[in-house]
């Protein structure tokens, strides 16, 4: 089912001549198998009309009502899971509504616990200890605490959504070469180095603080079943060179389910029928397995 302006996907789908079928959505009719070359709308309108590739900060609100729709819906159980499209987040700062992200957002209007990002491809696994941060405010937002708990997090996840009994997690460093035994920076003495100290005393599998540069290495990435970086720019990167096309944010922590594509809007290739909607799909299908696991 999705949520939207049913006026917009019809225009999106002739325009790009696509044989779909949109049919309205019933709130509290029984849960129907998908029939191919049918979309299920539940309309939200527009408050302008969208120019695709062009963001009308006019529309930061109707966004805004989507996402709040899907986070009542999973809260309720209406919806089994929630997977939600790239954002423009500029959009909305330019509306005057603050929002660093989805991970963000959803956390707040949950009331889940601090949620940790996990990007996903095959059986490439990285987790982030901080998200949507400027670089120079990464340091200050680490701690011991938030690190243990990222770390149980994670192997919670690991264990219930992918069957993994006593995960095995590598720890990026924050600084070049994990610091260099204090030279390059102390974060890996003051603050990670004691945070996995604390977090095997509670039987977790950790390993690090570990250089960020060679952690990802085949031979080395092996030993282990998901990676913990210190920021955005030092894990995503990686995933995404390996896995672009299929990898999918899935944030763990939070009450409902949710997955998401690993990239952004791609505002280039709004309209145009030329952008691989490979992610998206990908984030569909992980987000319907785990969900039907977890129930």
């Amino acid at each position: 089912m999705c949520l939207g302006d049913r006026a917009l996907l019809a225009e999106r789908a002739h325009r790009l001549q696509l044989p779909v079928k949109l049919q309205e959505y019933a709130p509290g009719a029984p849960a129907l198998p998908h029939v191919p070359g049918t979309l299920t709308v539940a309309h939200q309108p527009l408050a302008v009309p969208s120019i695709a590739g062009r963001p009308d900060a006019r529309n930061a609100h109707y966004v805004l009502a989507l996402l709040d729709l899907a986070i009542d819906g999973a809260l309720t159980g209406e919806f089994a899971a929630l997977v939600t499209a790239p954002v423009q987040k500029s959009l909305l700062n330019e509306a005057g509504i603050a929002f660093s992200g989805h991970t963000e957002y959803l956390a707040a209007r949950t009331g889940g616990g601090p949620p940790v990002m996990l990007l996903t491809g095959g059986e490439l696994r990285v987790a982030l200890a901080t998200t949507h941060l400027p670089l120079a405010k990464v340091s200050g937002a680490l701690s011991i605490e938030s690190l243990c708990h990222t770390l149980a997090t994670l192997a919670q996840a690991l264990e219930r959504w992918w069957g993994i009994r006593a995960p095995r997690i590598a720890v990026c460093g924050l600084n070049p070469h994990a610091g260099e035994g204090g030279h390059l920076g102390d974060e890996e003495l003051t603050i990670i180095r004691p945070a996995l100290e604390r977090a095997r005393a509670r039987g977790l599998d950790v390993h690090g603080p570990l250089p960020a540069d060679t952690v990802f290495v085949p031979r080395i990435l092996r030993n282990f079943d998901a990676v913990l970086a210190m920021y955005h720019d030092q894990g995503l990167p990686v995933i995404k060179h390996v896995a672009f096309e299929r990898a999918v944010n899935v944030t763990l922590g939070l009450p409902i389910l949710r997955t998401s594509p690993d990239h952004g809007t791609a505002l280039d290739l709004a309209g145009s029928g030329t952008a691989d909607p490979g992610s998206l799909g990908a984030a569909l299908r992980l987000a319907s397995r785990l969900a039907a696991q977890r129930h």
